[in-house]
């Protein structure tokens, strides 16, 4: 089974993991399709049957992203309330994602211990992410544990990068079965 990666981050270019992730998931071209919603969609018009028929191709989506204010980037955002349509996603004759894996992948800036409830964000991730797991359960698709990494705004190392690029690699094909 092939995964397919929504990669939705608005400034690339910029991000060491994001791009490290990239990189990695690169070298996996028959396992693995990236399609990259920003550099798809530059004026956010999103060509709606396109992403349906995309997404009715794979049995397994990972949304990968930086959790953006404690939420998704605003185009990602966009791709949901398009893409996700009544009578296609949920509602008479819509479960076109009936069953499909769908799973997240983070890059977050703060520290781990900071996203506990004595922490100072005060909420757990499980807790942020809330929305992408009711949306999920809501179209009757399968909702993955997420895969993360923390810190990345304080300098992360290459050696810290690169690791979470085999993790996440790893945690790609451990939930692709």
């Amino acid at each position: 089974m092939k995964t397919l990666v929504i990669l939705a981050h608005p400034n690339l270019e910029v991000s060491r993991v994001n791009q490290r992730w990239k990189e990695e998931l690169l070298q996996y071209p028959n396992d693995i399709k990236i399609h990259e919603i920003y550099k798809e969609y530059p004026n956010w018009s999103i060509d709606v049957p396109r992403e349906q028929n995309l997404l009715e191709a794979y049995n397994h989506v990972i949304l990968q992203f930086p959790l953006y204010w404690y939420s998704y980037p605003p185009l990602l955002k966009k791709w949901f309330d398009d893409v996700f349509a009544y009578g296609w996603a949920y509602g008479s004759k819509g479960d076109k994602l009936k069953g499909r894996k769908l799973g997240l992948a983070m890059s977050i800036g703060d520290k781990k211990e900071n996203y506990l409830p004595e922490g100072s964000v005060s909420f757990t991730v499980d807790e942020l992410i809330t929305p992408f797991k009711a949306s999920i359960g809501h179209v009757g698709a399968v909702a993955l544990p997420y895969f993360a990494v923390f810190g990345v705004s304080f300098q992360a190392s290459d050696e810290e990068i690169n690791h979470s690029a085999n993790e996440y690699i790893n945690y790609i094909f451990k939930h692709q079965q």
